[in-house]
């Protein structure tokens, strides 16, 4: 564009020789000098004008020329500002994000799996893995274990297991819990049955182990024993079942309304957080919830994959929820227009300081670039519109 209307400029120059060569050969000639003429004083001008936007003209040191150059931190201190006002404020981020659904949009690409690229599920995939990787145990585990010691030293356990335990009860959801003891009590027994014979003959005395009645009487024993637990297993009304529904229920209401022993309750939960013991269990959750992690995130995204469907699934939440979809987008439109609250003036600082860094050829050429063949236009206009004033002025003083 530059070159077609410097080209254009050029043969408006010929035509104005030519025609004032040819001046006395007719009056058509005469106006032919007068739109050349005037063209070339249009397009000389509006190539002066546009040539000054970025640099010297000719180099010459003419005052007010090499606009952009010689303001050029000022140019971006008002984009800067300019974006600011009109962009990054949070009022202006929620006003286009309120007409705006982030989170149908974000269901439809994840429910589709023509549009959807397993690149996308991978690369997420393995971005959280290497956060994860790259967490040292040590450094996470104390905080973990800190985090949760806090948390847990807060809640009061006792009136918690208490409540939970009356609810047990009153359901009659304990009772399969009780045969459950009742029967590990059994097999505890018959596993150790030959200790307890033993013990017995020990505590026995000599008279009766001379008469072989220790063995009698640790039969006697053994046998009552495993007929009373076999009677509290078939008789949901035994007297001792009884007794036990009675003391789980002193022990809930103890544990709902007793200081004591919410405060034996505490002391107790303090006691198993202090455990090293504890500590290490801890420790060895998180590192094998980490490994896990990181091999479930790892594994390729295809259509099988715990990744791929866990998209998958979320985009048909988003689909089908709308309470979901309000959360995303609620979520969507308070993170923006924070980000933009905290971080505006740093973003605008960027863009601010990046130009300002630019040298001065540097930010005309760019520029230049940008808006380049419409300046060319310009120029190309102003040798026309000139031409077409000069022959209209002509034609005006040839009739005056």
């Amino acid at each position: 564009m530059r070159l077609i209307a410097g080209a254009l400029l050029a043969v408006m120059a010929v035509l104005f020789v030519v025609a004032r060569r040819m001046a006395g050969h007719g009056p058509a000639w005469g106006y032919a000098a007068a739109f050349a003429e005037a063209a070339l004083v249009g397009g000389l001008a509006d190539w002066f004008a546009v040539t000054a936007l970025f640099r010297r003209p000719l180099g010459l040191p003419i005052p007010h020329t090499a606009i952009i150059p010689a303001n050029k931190d000022r140019i971006a201190d008002s984009m800067a500002a300019f974006l600011r006002a009109n962009f990054l404020t949070p009022a202006v981020i929620a006003r286009r994000l309120h007409r705006f659904d982030p989170a149908q949009l974000l269901g439809r690409y994840l429910t589709d799996p023509e549009r959807r690229s397993p690149r996308i599920g991978d690369s997420i995939g393995h971005l959280l893995a290497d956060v994860l990787e790259s967490l040292d145990p040590d450094q996470i585990g104390g905080p973990a274990r800190a985090l949760i010691h806090a948390q847990a030293q807060r809640i009061n356990l006792a009136p918690l297991a208490g409540q939970a335990l009356t609810a047990m009860i009153a359901d009659g959801r304990h009772q399969p819990l009780i045969d459950s003891l009742l029967r590990r009590t059994g097999a505890l027994l018959e596993a150790h049955e030959p200790t307890l014979r033993v013990m017995i003959h020990d505590r026995a005395g000599t008279l009766l182990r001379w008469t072989r009645l220790d063995d009698r009487l640790a039969n006697a024993l053994l046998d009552a024993v495993y007929a009373l637990l076999a009677d509290m297993l078939i008789d949901p009304d035994h007297p001792l079942r009884q007794r036990l529904d009675q003391a789980l229920t002193e022990l809930a209401h103890d544990l709902r309304e007793d200081p004591a022993m919410a405060a034996k309750v505490a002391r107790i939960r303090d006691d198993v957080l202090a455990n090293p013991a504890f500590a290490q269990w801890l420790d060895a959750l998180w590192e094998r919830g980490r490994r896990a992690m990181i091999a479930t995130l790892r594994a390729p995204a295809t259509a099988g994959s715990p990744m791929a469907g866990a998209m998958a699934e979320f985009g048909q939440a988003l689909g089908s929820d709308p309470a979901l979809r309000r959360v995303v987008n609620r979520f969507a439109r308070r993170s923006l227009a924070g980000l933009a609250h905290r971080h505006g003036d740093g973003i605008v600082r960027v863009v601010s300081d990046t130009v300002r860094r630019w040298d001065a050829r540097t930010i005309s050429a760019r520029l230049e670039r940008a808006v380049g063949r419409d300046l060319q236009y310009i120029r190309i206009n102003g040798t026309l519109v000139g031409g077409l004033v000069g022959l209209a002025l002509h034609a005006a003083a040839a009739f005056v």
